[in-house]
């Protein structure tokens, strides 16, 4: 795991953000909340993010094209990661499942499938919102 102390500057403002925001970020809303703190082009948020990403530390999720942090202290090297993505708030609730773990890993196998990485995001409506 990476110490915080091993962050450059701009991962480490890039992360802040990050950590301190409700839900969801894209890279130009980070660029935007990151200018004052001398972030001038997407670029500098990008170079930030992908390191991020490497390390663990934050999530891309494709189907909104935007940022989280990692809200887990679980094992990224699996590979298996699941995000419940609310459609009405933008609340986004990350979590890990053996059982789909292990399914996933069985129909790799059977296929001759060399599996690297997954991210399952499941749309809907949060608990929150249903009652609402």
């Amino acid at each position: 795991m990476v110490h915080a102390q091993e962050l450059t500057k701009n991962q480490s403002l890039v992360l802040d953000v990050l950590l301190h925001t409700e839900g969801p970020l894209s890279a130009y809303s980070l660029l935007d909340q990151l200018r004052d703190k001398g972030f001038r082009a997407p670029l500098q948020v990008y170079r930030a993010l992908d390191k991020l990403m490497e390390f663990g530390l934050v999530h891309r999720l494709e189907s909104i094209n935007s940022f989280v942090a990692c809200t887990h202290s679980h094992d990224h090297k699996h590979g298996v990661i699941a995000f419940g993505i609310c459609d009405t708030c933008g609340r986004v609730d990350e979590f890990c499942d053996a059982v789909v773990e292990e399914r996933l890993k069985g129909w790799s196998k059977d296929h001759a499938f060399r599996l690297s990485k997954t991210t399952i995001e499941m749309r809907g409506t949060c608990a929150n919102c249903l009652a609402a």
